[in-house]
């Protein structure tokens, strides 16, 4: 029977999702790409339009390096350390977000930030293995997810959306409340790793090889995953799909603002949305995963899809129609909440079943390496996402064609889980 107490490895585990969801949430979906946004349009740039290069551009060099880092971090010693060289690059260059200015300053110091956040996370999503066991995964990743979500949305971002909010009546002005959110990211995202560098070890690996051996001996077990994985057709249509459905997700996450600000809503409005995101992602997150144990995971990714399409059409709905002027701000702005709460009914479900149904196909002992082309998967699919919009975006001036245009890699995705469902069984 298994046990419901969380061991302490565990627990120090789904501490890490605590700790840099405040990333996810001030840098990446809500507070940053704002600021950003209205800094570059002060410029004279689109502020959207270069959101979408830069995440694009930091995904490429995740992508290329990802399948390396996965097969190094397999040996016995190394996943740890490779851990804390990306989480430092994350918090550092988040702490450089927080002193500049200059748009291009502001985009440098995200891309790179962002380089060390996914990068941290693939190592931390491989650590799965090490401190659970396969029927206990779904669980223990919905529970990462979910109190991800409650981290990123308590303490810092309420503080943030109170320093935004009221700091002019404490002279505060709005550029320096945005600095002093992304310095408070950044030091919450170091506080509360502590645990996960105490207590989280890795006990699944191979044994280093001697002297320089160990290069070749990387790129040699790159090669062999690589080919296991295209061998193993349950893998290979599940890793196809994704690749399209969480580039879509990611899309939504790291556009959704930027496209919001672009349209002219109200920047409080948009975040305290987002906030309801947050809250309704907690308990969905946890649902979900008892969800995919009762109807099957694929069962339960393509009902996420799905969702995901029904939020790309509620998304152009409300950009075509203040473009064309059928509605105001108001109402566009009781869509976007709308949004919210469909996107946190899913978001943690689908992330969090994904990287769980994934662990539980692949060996143990090389779980880093074949995280690292789960990896390159998910983040070459982020290149996709941002670039398509900024690509529509700047064909047809439209911020809702471009969101639209997320639409098609959902639907991708699902013929894709339609077609792997056989190789499923």
């Amino acid at each position: 029977m298994m046990k419901d107490k969380l061991t302490l490895q565990e627990r120090s585990w789904i501490m890490y999702d605590w700790a840099n969801s405040v990333y996810a949430t001030i840098m990446m979906a809500a507070v940053f790409p704002i600021y950003f946004s209205g800094v570059a349009d002060n410029a004279g740039q689109p502020g959207d339009y270069w959101w979408g290069i830069g995440t694009s551009v930091s995904m490429v060099v995740v992508a290329v390096l990802a399948p390396v880092i996965g097969a190094l971090s397999d040996f016995f010693g190394y996943r740890k350390k490779l851990f804390a060289f990306f989480f430092a690059i994350g918090v550092g260059f988040t702490l450089f977000s927080a002193i500049s200015s200059n748009w291009v300053l502001l985009l440098l110091g995200y891309a790179i930030s962002h380089i060390g956040f996914t990068g941290a996370n693939l190592l931390y999503d491989s650590f799965l293995a090490d401190v659970t066991t396969p029927e206990r995964m779904d669980k223990i990743s919905g529970y990462g997810f979910a109190f991800g979500y409650i981290g990123g949305s308590t303490i810092p971002f309420i503080v943030s959306i109170a320093l935004i909010t009221f700091g002019a009546n404490f002279g505060i002005d709005s550029a320096t409340a945005v600095k002093i959110s992304v310095a408070i990211a950044a030091v919450w995202w170091g506080a509360f790793t502590v645990p996960f560098f105490k207590n989280v070890r890795q006990t699944h690996g191979m044994e280093k090889p001697k002297g320089q051996a160990i290069v070749g001996a990387t790129f040699k077990s790159v090669a062999e995953t690589a080919v296991k994985i295209f061998k193993n057709k349950k893998i290979l249509f599940f890793i196809l799909a994704y690749f399209f459905y969480i580039d879509g997700v990611g899309t939504v996450i790291s556009m959704s603002t930027a496209f919001g600000a672009t349209l002219g809503l109200n920047t409080t409005g948009m975040i305290l949305a987002l906030l309801v995101t947050q809250v309704v992602a907690f308990p969905c997150s946890i649902l979900f995963s008892r969800l995919m144990k009762k109807n099957g995971p694929l069962n339960m990714i393509s009902a996420a899809v799905c969702m995901y399409l029904l939020i790309c059409v509620v998304g152009f709905i409300m950009g075509f129609g203040l473009e064309a002027n059928y509605f105001g701000t108001g109402t566009a702005l009781v869509l976007f909440w709308i949004l919210a709460a469909m996107v946190g009914m899913v978001q943690g479900g689908i992330q969090a079943g994904s990287r769980s149904y994934y662990a539980q196909m692949i060996p143990a002992d090389n779980s880093g390496e074949f995280f690292g082309f789960f990896d390159i998967f998910g983040k070459f699919a982020s290149v996709l996402g941002p670039f398509l919009y900024a690509l529509i975006k700047g064909a047809t001036d439209r911020s809702s064609f471009a969101i639209l245009s997320i639409a098609l890699l959902f639907l991708i995705a699902l013929v894709i889980l339609t077609v792997g469902r056989k190789h499923a069984k």
